[in-house]
């Protein structure tokens, strides 16, 4: 991904405008940096706000348990748990506040609100379980909770103490989650549709947006989730084609995009920037292992490429950028030589070189950019 300098906004602008241009350069590698764990084999790293904060979880010493965490730089805060045993931390806000789940001393999973030093229990919607997925810069909150009538999950919103049931795409008896939400009050995610097939409920990418609840569709196949929106209403996550492929996919209004694969099957957008552009994995050539990737809206790049030769020696392969800043931080899950899996951290050292645009776009480049007037400090939700 790209910091965000003025070259990459008007890239940025001239996606949404379908101008094409070729794909980025980048002028050096990017930084990698391992994040390091609460003193466990394994740690993973899930949400990165712009101030560089980076939100998951690790295992702690002796690996015993996983605690939800905090990363400042490399300095990692074991933020607790509500009395059980572990935690993990999913999303983190422009303010610092982090989204996730605790096990209570009931040992029950609640969805965890940590704001400073303060830790909340979200509540559920009557039943046993939530889980808390995504956070905008209000608060507000979204994931899932059970419902206590029996059956699945409900796309459940948290804000300040009110819990509010987002509904399905049919029947209240059908299950859905909420994956991502935006500034602007969009929240996205999937739901099931009533579809059953081979004894599986199928489920599709959903918006709520209000009151109204929108399917988002699928790339011919049977299956769809958005797991990423930013605060331009862009949606991303997968979808499955006619093949029953499942690929990185992307919803900007009325347009479903296929983004592709690094060569095999299978490919998820997990996150989304607002710039438009997108990290997440993908299987490459032979379906036999994932990599990070990034979708740029021209190309599709493997992130290991990008790595300096000492970090590629010493054996890292990155395996999923799970978000992306609005600088272009991404942070994800590597491997090391040992065989352990840690969060890591990708900055880049110097801003890319985007291509220049033919003579003739540029008159509607800078009305394009007056439109969707992409000015201060962006997040995706």
């Amino acid at each position: 991904m790209t910091k965000r300098t003025p070259s990459s906004t008007a890239c940025a602008a001239l996606v949404l405008l379908g101008i094409g241009i070729t794909p980025l350069a980048y002028a050096q590698s990017y930084t990698f940096t391992d994040l390091g764990t609460l003193g466990g084999h394994s740690s993973y790293a899930y949400a990165i706000n712009n101030a560089g904060q980076v939100a998951g979880y690790s295992l702690t010493a002796g690996n015993t348990a996983a605690h939800a965490t905090l990363w400042n730089g490399t300095t990692a805060t074991d933020l607790g748990t509500l009395g059980g045993l572990s935690s993990s931390a999913y999303a983190i806000n422009n303010t610092g506040q982090i989204a996730g789940r605790s096990l209570t001393a009931g040992n029950t999973y609640h969805a965890t609100l940590w704001d400073g030093g303060t830790m909340t229990d979200l509540g559920t919607l009557g039943g046993n379980s939530s889980q808390a997925l995504a956070i905008n810069d209000a608060g507000q909150t979204a994931g899932w909770s059970t419902t206590g009538l029996g059956g699945g999950t409900h796309a459940t919103l948290w804000n300040g103490g009110t819990i509010t049931d987002l509904g399905t795409l049919g029947h209240s008896s059908y299950s859905s989650q909420a994956l991502a939400t935006n500034n602007v009050g969009q929240t996205a995610g999937w739901s099931h549709t009533g579809a059953v097939v081979a004894n599986v409920a199928m489920e599709h990418a959903t918006l709520w947006n209000g009151t109204a609840i929108t399917d988002l569709g699928t790339l011919g196949g049977n299956r769809s989730q958005a797991l990423a929106i930013n605060n331009n209403g862009q949606i991303a996550g997968w979808a499955q084609t006619v093949a029953a492929a499942t690929h990185a996919t992307l919803w900007n209004g009325t347009t479903m995009t296929d983004l592709g694969t690094l060569g095999g099957l299978h490919s998820e957008a997990l996150a989304i920037n607002n710039a438009g552009l997108i990290a997440g994995r993908s299987l490459t050539a032979g379906n036999t292992a994932y990599h990070a990737t990034l979708w740029n809206g021209t190309a599709t790049i493997d992130l290991n490429s990008l790595l300096d030769a000492g970090t590629i020696s010493a054996g890292w392969v990155l395996l999923t950028a799970n978000d992306i800043n609005d600088n272009g931080w991404i942070v994800g899950n590597a491997r090391n030589k040992a065989g352990q899996t840690h969060a890591f951290l990708l900055w880049d050292t110097a801003p890319p070189i985007a291509a220049v645009p033919e003579p003739e776009t540029w008159a509607m480049l800078l009305a394009g950019l007056g439109l969707l007037g992409f000015t201060g400090r962006r997040r995706k939700g």
